[in-house]
């Protein structure tokens, strides 16, 4: 990690940016490291050497306050866990395993304490559960939290599902539920966010999954023609989807698998459904598959958790069968950063 020595902003306290470091270098020493990286935390870069055959996937994610989590709000360990997931995610859409990532951090002084070690520790397990060690980045201090990662991952060569492959004709599917950290959000906007009996329910808003396992089987066995992660909501990532492979879908409404039982003691059925058409923040994978690959994952030769819900047209735009029958437009409702 690099380190800049920088005064507070107002105070004239000098941050203690040698400490910030010291502290992110001692987490990331608690990961293992099998994954190409030759020359991690601590240099002035990293060294990570490919795998013969594979070719290397680069993303990288912001996580904001006050645009993505409020730091009164969010746990520091959920953040810390969460802006790798997000990342993380990215790799999984293209079928991707991921290999290390970079972390540039922004915080304030008067949290550089007790939130630090929260945030690691979440950052930590994170990294461990996906195989992702920290290699390096920068810190340095800023008015809020501004986090930035950098995920390198890999996939065989000429493996990589990219968006742009859809064809008319092939199936739509999605993986898990959705909507659920949507609906996770607005418990947390509710200030109930310490309630016992709605803990469970805030698990995927705080601590997602990507789908790193699905992801890698779609790849290698070439089932998907087109593939992206759920980010933003159905009704924008399928939009996206649509337009980079210059086609349309549609998709039923009664089809799309909404959220679990348990959330019916918080909000109407109707909720549920809204939250699975624009909710985002889910990671699930939106992928296409051609009729013949698409019958095989029907009858269950990959163990579970996928949903068929439409198919490819060649007519441009999404239109949306309700739970009426009735066929309409349906407009990109989801996550918008630039939206007021």
């Amino acid at each position: 990690m690099k380190r800049h020595k920088r005064k507070g902003i107002g105070n004239g306290e000098p941050f203690d940016e040698a400490a910030v470091t010291a502290k992110i270098v001692a987490a990331a020493r608690k990961i293992p490291n099998s994954t190409g990286v030759r020359v991690g935390v601590g240099d002035d870069a990293a060294v990570w050497t490919p795998r013969a055959d594979y070719e290397a996937i680069l993303t990288s994610d912001w996580f904001l306050e006050g645009t993505h989590f409020l730091r009164n709000v969010h746990p520091a360990e959920a953040i810390g866990w969460k802006c790798l997931a997000r990342a993380v995610s990215d790799v999984a859409a293209m079928g991707g395993e991921p290999r290390c990532f970079l972390l540039n951090l922004a915080l304030p002084t008067p949290i550089a304490g007790n939130w630090l070690g929260q945030f690691l520790r979440g950052l930590v397990r994170a990294s461990k559960k996906f195989e992702c060690p920290l290699a390096g980045g920068d810190t340095s201090r800023g008015d809020r939290v501004e986090i930035n990662v950098t995920v390198i991952g890999e996939t065989n060569k000429d493996r990589a599902i990219r968006r742009s492959g859809a064809r008319p004709g092939d199936k739509i599917f999605v993986s898990g539920r959705l909507g659920e950290a949507e609906l996770g959000w607005r418990l947390i906007r509710r200030s109930r966010a310490a309630s016992s009996s709605i803990r469970a329910l805030l698990r995927k808003h705080l601590y997602p999954r990507p789908k790193l396992t699905l992801g890698k089987w779609l790849a290698d066995k070439r089932a998907a023609t087109a593939m992206m992660d759920l980010s933003d909501g159905l009704s924008s990532d399928l939009t996206r989807l649509c337009d980079a492979s210059g086609v349309g879908a549609r998709i039923f409404e009664n089809k799309i698998p909404t959220a679990g039982p348990a959330f019916l003691r918080e909000f109407r059925k109707r909720e549920l459904r809204v939250a699975a058409l624009h909710g985002g923040d889910d990671y699930e994978l939106l992928f296409t598959a051609s009729p013949v690959t698409a019958s095989k994952i029907r009858a269950g030769l990959f163990n579970g958790g996928i949903t068929e819900i439409g198919e490819v047209t060649s007519a441009r735009g999404i239109k949306l069968v309700n739970c009426s029958g009735e066929e309409i437009v349906l407009t990109a409702g989801g996550w918008d950063p630039f939206r007021r």
